[in-house]
């Protein structure tokens, strides 16, 4: 129950950062107990997360929904407003369905071969740079309302990359909005929407099935009891965290998050290479 609570709030901590959750699940499910907490748990936390991201950011979605239903009765009834929401509406459901499809057609990669440490690993450092690439080079002069189809879709197509532990879901959309020209705080907003139904999907998901594994006798690595605190703690953990990084990417750059990436994917090569991993 303590690992799960510490797992909690790790995940809360670290998924919309961009250095990866699930990365920092699978090092520390290592570290404390010696077996990979599973892709089904770090699901389930998930919700809890997408969660806060929902109470955070409450009005924006209510806004986006009542807007993305009202095009229906005619565009001519849209304020200049609305048509951005409507829009933002439909750049979330286009940007989902690329992970969706790979989410469904690599199950089998995202519980056994994605899970590697060694690929974690790599993945922290050359996203690492990637991020500090796309923070310091992009234009970041694209405001949410402005954000194109194009942009959308390549954002949704980064997001697929989360899949893999140490990509980091807001790390991967994050970028992707930098490069293609989004300042700080629009591609941070639109990468924690498409969040929203991706995370919800998968963390159902794979609901169903710890439920399931419980009615087969089947052992995972967390009762439920203990899934469920876990995102219980994730959820308080998250909004917090939510709150703080919109506050300082207003002002401040990526880098902090960029050194962290490739010190801890350095670290972890180091735990490998000499077998305490």
């Amino acid at each position: 129950m303590l690992l799960a609570i510490l797992l909690g709030a790790i995940q809360g901590l670290t998924e919309f950062l961009p250095i990866s959750s699930s990365a920092h699940l699978r090092i520390f499910g290592e570290l404390f107990s010696h077996q990979d907490p599973g892709a089904t748990f770090t699901a389930i936390t998930q919700l809890g997360t997408e969660l806060a991201v929902i109470c955070y950011f409450w009005r924006k979605i209510w806004k986006i929904i009542k807007a993305w239903f009202k095009q229906f009765k005619g565009a001519n009834k849209l304020s200049e407003e609305e048509k951005h929401d409507a829009k933002l509406g439909w750049l979330v459901i286009i940007g989902t369905i690329p992970i969706g499809i790979a989410g469904y057609f690599l199950q089998s990669f995202i519980r056994d071969q994605f899970r590697s440490l060694w690929i974690t690993a790599a993945m922290l450092i050359v996203f690492g740079i990637l991020l500090w690439l796309a923070d310091y080079f992009g234009k970041k002069t694209v405001e949410l309302g402005n954000v194109t189809y194009s942009k959308g879709i390549g954002m949704g197509l980064a997001q697929t990359l989360a899949l893999i532990p140490g990509v980091s879901r807001s790390g991967a959309t994050i970028t992707a909005g930098l490069t293609f020209g989004l300042t700080r705080v629009a591609a941070a907003e639109l990468s924690f929407l498409l969040a929203i139904p991706a995370v919800f999907g998968s963390g159902l998901y794979e609901l169903k099935e710890a439920l399931g594994s419980v009615a087969t006798s089947q052992q995972p690595a967390f009762s439920i009891l203990e899934t469920g605190i876990a995102t219980l703690v994730a959820f308080i953990v998250g909004f917090l965290v939510i709150s703080m990084l919109m506050k300082w990417i207003k002002t401040r750059t990526f880098l902090p998050f960029v050194i962290y990436r490739i010190v801890l994917g350095l670290v972890l090569i180091a735990l490998l290479v000499t077998g305490i991993l």
